[in-house]
Parts: C-alpha cells; structure tokens; sequence
C-alpha cells in the first residue's frame, strides 16, 4: 500500500494508491507498506532511484543499511513493533531522502508511525521538508520507545515485589500458590527482557543513522533542522542508558527468582532425603525378619512380632528427632 504527503499552501493533501510521476516528485513523504511490485516500479520510474528489496534491508553490514547513491541517501534500521499486543517484533525500515522527498519502505506498522501520521494531519508544519519529516518521525519512534521502556520499568517494579513477597510467604495456603506466582513473574521477566533487547536494538539502529545523518547534513538536512539532531541525539543516548539498566535490572531478578526456586527445590529435595534415610532402619529391620531360616530365636517368642514393630517404629522416630536437634529439618 502506497501514501502519499504533499503541502501545498500550507494544507495538507493525502492519496492512497497509485499516482503519477508528478504527482509522486511532489510528495514531501511517500510512505509503502508492504509495496506490490507496480508500486515499487512506479517509485523507482518516479524518483530515479532503486529500492532495495525486502532480503536486502534485512542485512546487518553498515554498508548495506547505511549509503548514498547520487544525491539520495538510504538508511535502514531495525525497529520495534507490537509492544501493546504482546505479538513484539523487529522489522527493518528503510527511510531515502531523495531531494524533497522522504520514502519509507516497512513490512509492519510500528505504534509510532501510525501516531506520526495522525500528527501530520492535525498539524501539517511537521511536514515542512523531506529532512523535517524523517527527524520528527524520529522524534516519535523515541518517544514511543521511551513510553515502552516505562512501562517495563514498572513492570519489573511490580515482578520484584511479587517475587519477594511471594518468598517472605509462610502459610500453607501461600506455599501451595507460590509456584504459580513465581512461574508468572519468570514470564514477565522474560517479555521484559526481550522487548528490552528490541527496544536497544531500535536505539542503536536510530544511533548509527543519526551519526552518519549528521555526517551528510551538510547536504541532508536542512539548517533550521539541525537542532533537532542534537536533541535526538542526546535522547537516544539517555535512553540507551535507561534500556541498559532496565536489562541489569532484570537479570538480576531473574537470578533472585531462579535462587527463590532453587531454596524450594533444595527443601523439598532435603525432606525427601530425610524421610529416606529416616526409614532405612526400619527397613534392615523387616528385612532381616523378612528371612527364611530355620533357626531364628525370635520366630517361636510369643512377643517377637510387636518387638519388631517397636524396634521399627523408634528406629524411625529416633533419626528424626535427631535431625531435628540438628536443625536439619
């Protein structure tokens, strides 16, 4: 699906599906999602220019995601998707400033891009020039991204108070939910983790295109727009330092949760160490009166059979106060 933005007299124009070349060298923005190969090919006829294709936006090398060809510049970077649907993701975005024009190529709809479109409709002065419009795009992204990061923050906030206070638990009742608290805050903690990582992995793309933007702004950008790379910039910076203690954050909850669960296993794995070792003397017992010889004193005794329950029954007892003395129970 093709978008296109074009100002003119200060209002704003928006077209879905095709258009002529004219029409499309006016555009201060042309947004595809999922492009069909006739639009591609009507782009490219357009604006003089080669798309790169969905494989090759994929690629991780600089060069691939980061160049110019003639007077155009393509950026690529990976950005996060569906953080509120729980259906997260990265996909790449290629952003070309060709002249007046911003061309964004996506195969998904990030939050932010979405709310940017329905900023430009309400205020058409974002869409001033090509430049203008890709920083205040990114503007957005940030934003979104920093709301994210918030909202893991209290996220892990509320896993931290639900992990320890589901330890300090006593009562059988909350011993029996324990482990479905803790296998809930597992989960959490690794939603958290991972959209932390995406949400790192999007700073860092908008890091690398901001620094080689700022290397080419000489002829990219605009001069009354060269503030708002400096305000990115020292944005995404903050916000790297914030994703970075949140992903520290949450490795070490994930270790206090991990040694919370291992605490349990150890004490169940100890009572059932206990409750074994306190019923092998009982064992020797019927094992030997379990024997068939023919000379064993005890077979004729009129008071054999309650003996060897005694002896078994305190062979048993005995191990387990003495464990307990011990502390070990």
């Amino acid at each position: 699906m093709m978008t296109t933005y074009t100002v003119a007299g200060g209002r704003l124009s928006l077209d879905d599906g095709g258009q002529p070349a004219a029409t499309l060298r006016a555009a201060v923005w042309i947004d595809l999602l999922n492009p069909s190969r006739d639009e591609v090919q009507a782009i490219e006829q357009a604006l003089s220019l080669e798309l790169p294709t969905r494989e090759e936006m994929q690629e991780i090398e600089s060069s691939s995601r980061l160049y110019r060809e003639g007077e155009a510049l393509f950026l690529t970077a990976p950005f996060l998707y569906g953080a509120d649907q729980g259906e997260y993701g990265s996909t790449p975005i290629t952003f070309v400033l060709a002249g007046q024009t911003l061309l964004t190529v996506r195969y998904a709809t990030p939050k932010a891009f979405s709310a940017f479109a329905n900023r430009a409709q309400r205020s058409p002065g974002l869409l001033t020039s090509s430049d203008a419009v890709m920083l205040h795009l990114f503007e957005q992204v940030v934003d979104r991204l920093a709301d994210i990061l918030e909202r893991l923050g209290a996220d892990m906030d509320r896993a931290s108070q639900s992990a320890f206070r589901t330890a300090k638990g006593t009562t059988k009742k909350k011993a029996n939910a324990r482990d479905a608290d803790l296998k809930d805050v597992l989960i959490l903690l690794g939603e958290v983790g991972e959209v932390t990582s995406r949400a790192r992995e999007t700073l860092l793309g908008l890091t690398r295109i901001l620094t080689f933007v700022n290397a080419e702004k000489a002829t990219a950008v605009r001069k009354e727009n060269k503030p708002i790379i400096k305000v990115l910039e020292r944005d995404v910076r903050s916000l790297v330092e914030h994703a970075s203690f949140l992903s520290n954050k949450a490795n070490f909850l994930l270790d206090a949760v991990l040694g919370i669960i291992n605490i349990d296993q150890n004490g169940i794995i100890k009572t059932f160490t206990v409750a074994s070792v306190a019923l092998m003397p009982p064992t020797l017992v019927a094992s030997i009166y379990g024997m068939n010889f023919a000379h064993m004193p005890e077979l004729g005794w009129r008071f054999g059979y309650p003996m060897a329950l005694l002896v078994m029954i305190c062979s048993a007892v005995l191990p387990i106060l003495y464990f307990k003395r011990k502390g070990w129970l």
